[in-house]
């Protein structure tokens, strides 16, 4: 998934949030609805965190250093979980929380209609966004089911925001049968209890996005189909006996990290070897471009405690 791709899906994502924000925010001062105001709260948020994203993209592009010799890609990682972090603590805090302010307090809503041109106008704004988002998500998980690209991808950037659409289009409709309800039973309970379900949709959706976040952040291998790959380069090798062990760890969503312990024959000199390495490290870098860094041990194969079935 490639970081212009998700560049694009972010500043889609941030106008339209941007402008849904500043809809349901007057209509949220003019109808006193607590579910608009859940879901004001919901895009104010959501634009925030399409802003943590592409501030996390820009710091992922800086160079290596002393201090980060293998670059800054996981700063994507890292501003992906504050965002899960964002959607759950404020997000869900505030809807909940006026949610449940509502029924104690309840508010009768005035003027409804004008919550209802709003959620639709959202609901427009947010499907727009959310098609987009779908579709890039679509061109870049290839032939992998959506449930499985969530989870074997490496650039969180792009699914946050899938994830973030989401939730706002499920969100609207709750709003929109809270309003509705209230309306015909003049029991504004609903409208709180509308607030109360857009916060545990936000709640869901953090725990989720953090849970999915979490292993890029601590460090997850390349796709097992990548791992294989490498082991049949190395092995197409005549002077490789044996491929020992093929350890990766994405540095950033095109960064990838290989250390790949190899058992060379006997009989190679150190020429041999030293020559059998730069081929290698070429070969495998041309065939995966996202992999960056190479270190290639030479061990014997009775020194490792390896599978050799």
């Amino acid at each position: 998934m490639a970081s212009a791709s998700s560049k694009k899906v972010i500043l889609a994502a941030l106008i339209g949030n941007f402008l849904i924000a500043l809809t349901k925010f007057i209509a949220f001062f003019v109808t006193k609805s607590s579910a608009m105001l859940s879901e004001g709260v919901h895009s104010v948020v959501d634009t925030g965190n399409q802003v943590l994203l592409l501030y996390g993209l820009h710091r992922a592009k800086r160079p290596a250093n002393e201090q980060f010799p293998f670059g800054h890609g996981k700063e994507v990682y890292f501003w992906g979980f504050v965002v899960a972090i964002t959607i759950f603590a404020i997000g869900a805090g505030v809807s909940i929380y006026k949610g449940v302010h509502h029924m104690l307090h309840p508010v009768s809503i005035l003027n409804p209609t004008i919550n209802y041109i709003v959620l639709a106008c959202a609901l427009v704004f947010e499907g727009v966004a959310w098609y987009f988002a779908l579709t890039e998500f679509t061109k870049a998980k290839g032939k992998w089911g959506y449930f499985e690209a969530v989870q074997r991808g490496k650039d969180p950037s792009m699914f946050v925001v899938l994830f973030e659409d989401s939730a706002a289009m499920l969100g609207i409709v709750v709003a929109f049968l809270g309003i509705l309800l209230s309306q015909i039973t003049g029991n504004p309970h609903y409208d709180g209890i509308a607030s109360i379900i857009i916060g545990l949709i936000l709640a869901g959706t953090a725990a989720w996005l953090a849970y999915e976040i979490k292993g890029l952040l601590i460090g997850e291998s390349a796709r097992p189909g990548i791992v294989k790959g490498i082991k049949e380069i190395a092995k197409s090798y005549p002077k490789i006996k044996h491929v020992n062990e093929v350890l990766t760890l994405h540095m950033g969503p095109e960064f990838i990290l290989l250390n790949l312990s190899v058992d060379f024959a006997d009989i190679l000199s150190a020429g041999d070897v030293e020559e059998t390495i730069a081929r290698l490290d070429r070969h495998i870098k041309q065939t995966y471009p996202a992999i960056k860094r190479v270190f290639i041990e030479a061990e014997s194969m009775r020194n490792k405690n390896v599978d050799v079935k």
